[in-house]
């Protein structure tokens, strides 16, 4: 039994140049094991608080000071002596410290890297493999240990580019009847066809914070056209070997109870952009749509999911910020299909697992997510799979913080592999 020995946090940088935290945990056998947290641009108002100093002489109020004092002073003295293998009771000491019902206090990035952290170092300790001692803590009768399906993000806009595009993701979907490593292929593959599209057309293929190209195109629909055009000249087959989804985010467009776009002169309301989206279905066949309507237009998700859901994973990111009292409206009002689980929106690993069995018991896609500010940190690839999810959201297949995770999994798939030929199993 490997007891929590010491604690240590320090401030690093994000993949945008923000502050973060890494913790390292020390346990009594000698394990260790260090943690970063992500952070979001596109944040929902009901997501755990990210703890900032707000000092604005010191990285535009960036820092997070405040929240590794808050490791260091209450988090530390809290659970030092726990056994790191009971990663429930570590995580309800966090829940406790803080108090609070958004991790207000301690701050959800001080919360999430202690958690993250113990976790792998009592991975370490126990010898297996990340996803598989994440994977006690899951209830899983009946669901087959398999690498989700990634969701690549060729294409970006919103608050991820510098560009005219009010969606945030243009999505590349493989088909789900491809392996991981068949799907990572397909996505790399028109990545870089892609760049060449948008080469010959004179565009710019600077990358935006995910790793997808940032084109400044006229609008939404200028960029669907591209993937189009790049899946069309490639060697794959669009509608069989891969489809398209959207992160909309409406929220960074929404004002005043109306919704304003590039691809229309006036404002649209609730029912006019659902109008747009079903005739954008008509002509791409959406896989996927995330956040297609703000976080409190509940009316408008109950339409759009009633619309489109015979084809089309409608899910909730800003809508349901991996809150399970946020989960529950959306179930209860029959308002989404598919749900985005990103750990530190809700601050520990366990309240993480436990959104994903009350949204996987209510038939929902489980999508796994990064966050657009993110580090060489690959624990999200382990507890995807260890969650079984359906899908995983990286970035595009580019930039070390996102390629770190998409690698991950190929070292997975392999472990998996590893593990049905040494059990005999098919």
């Amino acid at each position: 039994m490997a007891k929590i020995k010491q604690i240590f946090a320090n401030e690093i940088f994000d993949s945008r140049g923000n502050p973060t935290i890494d913790t390292t945990v020390i346990l009594s056998d000698g394990a260790t094991a260090s943690a970063s947290c992500p952070s979001g641009a596109s944040i929902g108002s009901y997501e755990a608080v990210e703890l900032r100093d707000r000092d604005e002489k010191r990285y535009q109020g960036l820092g997070v000071l405040k929240a590794i004092e808050n490791i260091q002073n209450i988090i530390a003295p809290g659970i030092i002596g726990l056994d790191a293998a009971k990663q429930p009771e570590l995580d309800r000491t966090l829940i406790e410290l803080d108090g609070t019902q958004n991790k207000g206090k301690l701050g959800a990035n001080a919360t999430l890297s202690v958690s993250m952290a113990v976790c792998k170092a009592a991975a370490k300790s126990s010898v297996l493999p990340l996803f598989l001692y994440i994977r006690q803590f899951v209830k899983r009768e009946n669901i087959a240990l398999k690498i989700p399906s990634p969701l690549f993000n060729l294409i970006n806009g919103g608050k991820h580019a510098g560009n005219n595009l009010d969606f945030q993701e243009f999505l590349l979907i493989p088909a789900t009847s491809k392996s991981y490593t068949e799907a990572l292929e397909i996505g790399v593959s028109i990545y870089h066809e892609l760049k060449k599209v948008l080469k010959q057309k004179g565009l710019s293929t600077l990358v935006g914070d995910e790793g997808g190209f940032g084109p400044n195109v006229s609008n939404n629909m200028d960029a669907l056209m591209l993937l189009k055009e790049t899946v069309d000249q490639s060697q794959y087959k669009f509608g069989f070997d891969v489809f398209f989804g959207m992160d909309v985010a409406a929220n960074s467009f929404y004002k005043n109870k109306q919704y304003q776009i590039r691809d229309k002169s006036m404002a649209l309301s609730s029912d006019d952009l659902i109008s747009y989206y079903e005739e954008l279905n008509k002509q791409f066949n959406f896989l996927y749509l995330e956040d297609p309507l703000s976080e409190d237009d509940w009316e408008g998700w109950e339409k759009i999911l009633s619309s489109v859901s015979h084809s089309t994973i409608v899910v909730g990111d800003d809508l349901t910020v991996t809150n399970p009292y946020r989960l529950q409206m959306a179930i209860d009002k029959k308002a989404i299909s598919g749900i985005i689980i990103k750990p530190n929106q809700v601050g520990t690993v366990i309240e993480a697992l436990a959104v994903v069995e009350v949204a996987r018991a209510a038939g929902l896609k489980i999508i796994v997510s990064h966050r657009s500010g993110e580090t060489t940190d690959d624990f999200i690839a382990d507890f995807a799979v260890a969650a079984s999810a359906d899908f995983v959201k990286f970035g595009a297949p580019a930039r070390g913080e996102r390629v770190v995770k998409y690698n991950r999994l190929l070292q997975i798939e392999k472990q998996i592999k590893s593990l049905s030929d040494n059990l005999g199993m098919k």
